[in-house]
């Protein structure tokens, strides 16, 4: 092939221009955030420049923090996989919310003014019950606390639940025609904003239904109650399936059926290790941690 027919590449000089513009056309023209203070964590990331200015440019009081990466620094105690430093900063300046963005924008988890986290199921919750128009279905996944697919029926909203990853959530809310869903994680699909996830998108719409209502978070989310949840990871010498051996599969079922209508178990296989993941939520704090813990040593006995 000829160097000719190779093509050229072509700088578009005024993409982050673009962008900023493209973000602030998913806020509603009647609102603006003039009247908020906003601490944005940027993880060092993708988003370092463009999260602060699109705030600002909707008139929000910003204080950016993380936002001075070297190339190296991305994610590193900071932003949505650990937003202890965006908490602490919403209550060192009195603000009425925190986004935290993750490295490459497209994931978010928020902070109330009290300096409580509120994740993706949080954000889902909003969007859904209190959005300008009420979603008519909400897609999440297997990881998805049970306290959103209760808080969700009690809003007369389906929900159901994809595989974990954005991809497989995409593909379910296609099948459903559906606009609305995400992970705990913070991946939020708006798909009447945006056809990916966009952490900066997602938090606008949370942003506009405070201004629409005149509500902080902390109000937004006060019907959705987290079920306590815990998660044990059983390693075991080589990877076996445990729905081949009836006695654990006896076991599993006797525990779905203590946990009916108020609880689930999650028994997955690890794709990259020899670790099986035993998941329990239960209105009970205490009945969660016990059950999840004798299921893994019945795991562990059984397969080794």
């Amino acid at each position: 092939m000829t160097p000719a027919n190779l093509g050229k590449n072509r700088r578009i000089d005024d993409a982050k221009g673009r962008y900023i513009e493209f973000c602030k056309g998913s806020f509603p023209y009647q609102y603006d955030l003039s009247h908020l203070t906003v601490v944005v964590d940027c993880a060092n990331g993708a988003g370092y420049s463009v999260a602060p200015r699109v705030m600002r440019e909707l008139g929000a009081s910003v204080i950016a923090i993380n936002n001075t990466p070297d190339g190296i620094n991305i994610n590193a105690e900071c932003g949505s996989t650990h937003p202890e430093g965006l908490q602490k900063a919403v209550l060192e300046h009195e603000a009425d919310v925190g986004i935290a963005l993750d490295g490459d924008g497209d994931r978010i988890v928020m902070v109330d003014e009290t300096g409580k986290l509120v994740d993706g199921d949080g954000i889902l919750y909003v969007l859904a019950t209190q959005g300008l128009t009420k979603a008519q279905g909400v897609v999440g996944t297997l990881m998805s606390n049970m306290g959103l697919e209760l808080a969700l029926k009690a809003a007369d909203i389906d929900f159901t639940r994809a595989k974990v990853g954005d991809r497989y959530v995409m593909q379910d809310l296609e099948a459903n025609g559906w606009i609305l869903g995400g992970e705990p994680s913070g991946h939020i699909l708006c798909l009447d904003k945006s056809r990916t996830g966009d952490a900066i998108i997602a938090g606008l719409q949370v942003l506009a239904v405070m201004q629409a209502q005149g509500r902080a978070l902390s109000e937004l989310v006060e019907g959705f109650d987290v079920l306590p949840q815990k998660l044990v990871n059983v390693r075991l010498s080589q990877m076996q399936d445990p729905y081949k051996h009836e006695e654990l599969v006896a076991a599993f079922d006797k525990a779905q059926t203590t946990l009916e209508g108020r609880g689930r178990l999650l028994i997955r296989q690890s794709g990259t290790e020899p670790v099986i993941r035993v998941m329990v939520e239960s209105d009970d704090e205490i009945e969660c941690d016990v059950m999840a813990n004798d299921l893994a040593d019945h795991i562990k006995s059984v397969l080794g």
